[in-house]
């Protein structure tokens, strides 16, 4: 725990500092110490860009890559499958999808809502679409008082794939303002990060973590089946809809705030498993750093590789879960 918070400072760091316009370290000081002191003089310039755009996007990554790590980590305790993250079972794509929607029939779909829903038009999409997905699926592989993995994974696949084909048909429809907004759905950026968005996701996942943080003993009853779940007192039914709601809210804001991006919840609890056993207990607060860190690094990246351009952050967290992906695979294939 003290060493992925040890590296996640050092990466708060260096995304303050690294960008098309540079920063120093003596700059981060002066800035740092002049939210406590409000005499310290500091560079217009830099402190737009420090406090502005920096830190807004920042901390957005660290909240989102936070809940989409616990999410999926709480997902593969529930179906006792490492393959069960929100991407792999169709809830961003189902996400993606309403937020698409939204986009593209905005104008319409807000003639008939009162004004106060029509700058959260989208995020309440996103939430509908991944809830809706996420309870599809689940009633699909649901069957004699048990979840049948096989069969959610083959659903979230397909679920996925209309999805895709559907967003697609709307992005081949839509205006050229339309299509810029499409297109930063489905690859993934932080670049719209502000306060406000800041503040709202952190209250969601704030409530939301708090719930998922608390499910680590029964995850654990979980993974011996959901009948011997049920004899040591869990309320399995229970947990699955808290777990669908919650998970749901998450992944429907972050796709809300910053599109598409995936692998985040599968390459985070893949690894502290293999390094650390399925102790939910310690895997789910765990899986919240790390998470936070894997896509702060991702946002490094995208932003710094070939910029001033910046690579879409679903390009690079593509690129990392890809090959975990493999591994996964690849041991099912020893097992079988």
């Amino acid at each position: 725990m003290s060493l992925g918070f040890i590296l996640l400072i050092v990466s708060f760091i260096a995304s303050s500092l690294l960008g098309v316009y540079q920063l120093n370290w003596n700059d981060f000081l002066l800035l740092f110490k002049s939210i406590f002191d409000d005499t310290v003089a500091v560079n217009p310039t830099d402190a737009y860009i420090f406090f502005d755009v920096r830190m807004p996007r920042t901390i957005l990554a660290i909240i989102m890559g936070a809940g989409l790590a616990v999410t999926g980590t709480s997902l593969q305790g529930m179906f006792k499958n490492p393959l069960a993250t929100p991407g792999i079972i169709g809830i961003t794509s189902g996400s993606a999808l309403f937020a698409a929607v939204a986009i593209v029939l905005g104008s319409t779909i807000k003639s008939f809502l009162p004004e106060i829903l029509h700058y959260s038009l989208i995020s309440i999409a996103a939430f509908i679409g991944a809830l809706l997905v996420m309870m599809l699926v689940y009633s699909i592989s649901f069957k004699n008082g048990k979840t049948h993995v096989v069969i959610m994974l083959l659903a979230g696949v397909a679920i996925a794939a209309l999805a895709e084909a559907t967003t697609g048909f709307l992005t081949f429809i839509s205006k050229d303002d339309e299509l810029r907004d499409l297109t930063f759905w489905r690859l993934g950026s932080l670049g719209a990060a502000n306060w406000p968005k800041v503040i709202i996701l952190f209250i969601i996942n704030l409530v939301s973590l708090s719930f998922l943080f608390g499910n680590g003993k029964a995850l654990n009853a979980m993974m011996l089946g959901e009948e011997n779940a049920r004899h040591l007192g869990i309320k399995v039914k229970k947990y699955h809809a808290k777990i669908i709601w919650l998970s749901s809210l998450v992944v429907g804001a972050s796709v809300a705030f910053a599109g598409t991006i995936a692998f985040v919840g599968l390459i985070v609890p893949y690894i502290l498993r293999l390094l650390l056993g399925s102790d939910y207990r310690i895997i789910l607060p765990l899986s919240a750093v790390f998470g936070s860190l894997l896509l702060l690094t991702a946002d490094i990246i995208s932003r710094t590789t070939l910029a001033p351009i910046e690579i879409p952050i679903g390009i690079i967290t593509a690129f990392m879960g890809a090959p975990v992906f493999i591994l996964i695979l690849l041991q099912f294939k020893k097992a079988l």
